[in-house]
């Protein structure tokens, strides 16, 4: 006698036979159906935010130490691409030869950023060049945390790259070494105040 025909005996494979089988059908709607809530989720930003990246330089003003040590006050905008609205709750790079220092509650600068769903908003934030020539040439990803009515989270973007034009055409520059060289390049200038 197999262990089959014991479990056969007592009634336990027809037990299961009959009950197994009306539960697959919700088991594989409630998979399906969590699913396209994580999804619908996922696409309104409820979860991680959509947000599109600019830096803005136009304006940006470099200043050096006492040290030598040049830096600037770095303008990024933020648009809420998605339909929930986050909360920008801090803002990190671990980049060589860059630094971007956290926000001088002094200065009023803002460390909380709230974004409304298709709103935008700027952040200010002082960005130090502690070495020019290190900065990388390479794309580097800037690290921010959030929150979203679905909690705290923290993630990695790269930023857009620039584009030269020269007689070759078109050339990328990352962000981080086109932000750079433009401070070094300003703080090393005669006309310099």
């Amino acid at each position: 006698m197999s262990s089959g025909d014991i479990w056969q005996q007592f009634g336990v494979v027809t037990w299961c036979a009959q009950h197994t089988r009306p539960l697959l059908p919700v088991v594989v709607s409630s998979c399906l159906s969590l699913v396209v809530i994580a999804a619908s989720l996922w696409g309104a930003g409820a979860i991680t935010p959509h947000i599109r990246w600019e830096l803005d330089d136009f304006f940006l003003r470099t200043e050096v130490d006492e040290n030598g040590v040049p830096s600037a006050d770095l303008h990024i905008e933020l648009e809420n691409e998605g339909m929930a609205s986050f909360v920008l709750t801090g803002i990190s790079a671990e980049i060589p030869g860059l630094l971007l220092l956290p926000v001088d509650e002094a200065k009023k600068e803002h460390s909380v950023v709230a974004v409304e769903s298709g709103g935008v908003k700027t952040l200010e934030t002082r960005i130090v060049i502690t070495d020019c020539a290190a900065v990388p040439h390479e794309p580097q990803p800037v690290s921010f945390t959030y929150r979203t009515w679905m909690g705290s989270g923290s993630a990695q973007v790269t930023w857009d790259s620039r584009w030269l034009e020269g007689p070759e055409g078109r050339l990328p520059v990352a962000w981080q070494r086109g932000l750079a060289g433009k401070i070094c390049n300003d703080a090393m200038s005669p006309d310099w105040p």
